[in-house]
């Protein structure tokens, strides 16, 4: 039977990456020119930021509703992951006026739909434990 998840390895990486994604974010927007590094910074930054803000509320609904196989940490941080990408594309394309209604459902679609199909991957791909009774001859 595998542990229930923990927040404790988490939390120190969701301060972390929220923290230096937002406060970069503030240095970015308020000290720099948007010249080429500088956008690029604030896209990282950015991923950064949401990555670490999502962590904590990620955790918190698969606390919430649990799945059968039990989530691991390594599906928190992809779908937090996930977030932090989502974001970041969306004011990528911002840059070029090519958001509208339909690219923000179908960007959000696309990665819902490639996390379902990792999970499905993954829970295809794994073996219960084989259980050994000492008492049996």
């Amino acid at each position: 039977m595998t542990e229930p998840l923990n927040f404790k390895p988490f939390g120190l990486s969701a301060l972390a990456l929220a923290l230096i994604g937002w406060g970069g974010l503030y240095y970015v927007l308020t000290q720099t020119l948007p010249f080429v590094w500088s956008r690029w910074g604030f896209f990282a930054l950015l991923l950064m930021a949401l990555t670490g803000t999502a962590l904590p509320i990620v955790f918190f609904l698969h606390r919430r509703f649990p799945d059968n196989p039990p989530a691991d940490a390594n599906v928190v941080v992809r779908q937090a992951t996930w977030v932090g990408v989502y974001g970041a594309t969306l004011a990528w394309l911002q840059l070029g006026r090519l958001v509208t209604l339909y690219v923000v459902l179908g960007l959000a679609g696309g990665l819902i739909a490639a996390e379902y199909f990792i999970r499905i991957r993954e829970k295809a791909a794994r073996r219960p434990p084989i259980i050994h009774d000492d008492n049996a001859s």
